[in-house]
């Protein structure tokens, strides 16, 4: 078969350079310890930042959710499908995102990558071919592909270089410009500059969409995320977070202006065009924003931030570079991609699960390994892994 060939000599091509993925098997809740492919493993590749993906409040919530709602929503949102427990998570994401955003209303989707690809297609259909968007270089891939989709005119600029922005946003004639860049960038750890961004976003009419998939839950005094970290407001701002890494269930919501949520439940295809997600997340989630807002929430950031500062303490590399980073995700750049799948598979031999991480999701030559840490994490698990990290440049 000529076409099966032709997938098989790209499948060769990948192998041989050090690039094809290949899935391992959890077999138990997302937690620090986990069983991997049938082995007891110690993980620090997960995006479950506050350790809430198998908090026992939440898991009854969810149960108490499929109870009272059943299992599936049955139709999109806008047929059947929009639950009393869609409504009041919305209602509730709204009222946590408030201060930092003028008259919000929240819109709840199945998946970050879906909002991204709803928020940035609506808001580009407001003006068609006359919008322009201006796109971070290290956005994730469901911002490249939202800006892909939405089919306006598209602009690039270095990662982090707001003069670069200033200069474009000033040559611009469109009639509807967006900005859009990840807070905290996933695969680097590090800060956007959101106030600059917003600052000329205000000063050339333009949008600031900010995907703060990393930081909402983890970042800022309540959790609040970017925002609330920077202390910003503005009716300029659309917010995307999700609710699957944080949170520790599923699921993103996009939070603006009433106006352009309005806009996006009628012209954002990603969202009419698909069935809602089942109601007991709704319903689950809500458990999960008590968390994040209350004592507990408070304790679980404070902790995290004892295990950043740990990490930065205490590895201590020798050719490999630990990335600058203040938040839960703090990569080691390697390089070459052999090597980064060598590094990984040794520690995961010591009993460690830390991924490595190849083109075309970082750039050519940087492949590394990706730590993320976890509330739940103890000072003892980091310092397992950090003795284990040291010794493999021995």
């Amino acid at each position: 078969m000529i076409l099966l060939d032709q997938i098989q000599h790209e499948l060769a091509a990948l192998d041989a350079k050090s690039l094809r993925r290949r899935r391992r098997h959890a077999e138990s809740p997302s937690a620090p310890r986990v069983k991997v492919d049938g082995r007891d493993m110690l993980a620090f590749c997960s995006n479950d930042y506050l350790g809430l993906a198998a908090h026992p409040k939440i898991v009854a919530a969810l149960q108490d959710g499929a109870n009272l709602y059943g299992v599936g929503s049955g139709a999109s949102h806008l047929i059947s499908g929009h639950s009393r427990a869609h409504a009041v998570l919305e209602e509730r994401l709204a009222e946590f995102v408030a201060p930092h955003l003028v008259n919000a209303k929240a819109l709840y989707f199945c998946t970050g990558y879906m909002a991204n690809l709803a928020v940035l297609a609506g808001l580009a259909a407001v003006s068609g071919k006359k919008t322009e968007l201006f796109s971070e270089s290290l956005n994730h891939a469901s911002l490249i592909d939202g800006a892909k989709l939405s089919r306006a005119k598209l602009q690039v600029y270095p990662h982090g270089d707001v003069a670069s922005l200033r200069s474009m946003l000033q040559a611009s004639s469109a009639a509807t410009k967006i900005v859009v860049s990840d807070s905290v960038f996933s695969m680097d750890g590090n800060l956007a500059p959101v106030p600059e961004l917003l600052a000329l976003c205000e000063e050339f009419n333009a949008w600031l969409v900010i995907d703060d998939a990393h930081g909402f839950g983890a970042l800022g005094a309540n959790g609040r995320g970017v925002l609330e970290h920077f202390n910003l407001r503005s009716p300029n701002l659309v917010y995307m977070g999700t609710l699957g890494k944080s949170a520790g269930v599923g699921g993103a919501f996009v939070a603006a202006h009433a106006d352009v949520i309005e806009w996006l439940v009628n012209k954002a295809r990603p969202y009419i065009y698909t069935t809602a997600a089942p109601p007991a997340l709704a319903h689950a989630l809500l458990t999960s924003l008590d968390i994040i807002q209350g004592e507990e929430g408070h304790a679980r950031r404070a902790h995290l931030q004892v295990l950043i500062a740990q990490l930065r303490r205490d590895l201590k590399l020798k050719r490999w570079t630990l990335m600058p980073s203040d938040t839960a995700v703090q990569p080691i750049v390697i390089g070459d991609n052999a090597e980064s799948l060598q590094a990984a598979a040794c520690l995961y031999e010591q009993g460690f699960w830390v991924p490595a991480i190849r083109p075309p999701t970082v750039p050519v030559g940087a492949a590394r390994l990706r730590i993320t840490l976890s509330a739940a994490h103890t000072s003892e698990d980091l310092a397992l892994l950090i003795d284990a990290v040291n010794g493999l440049e021995v």
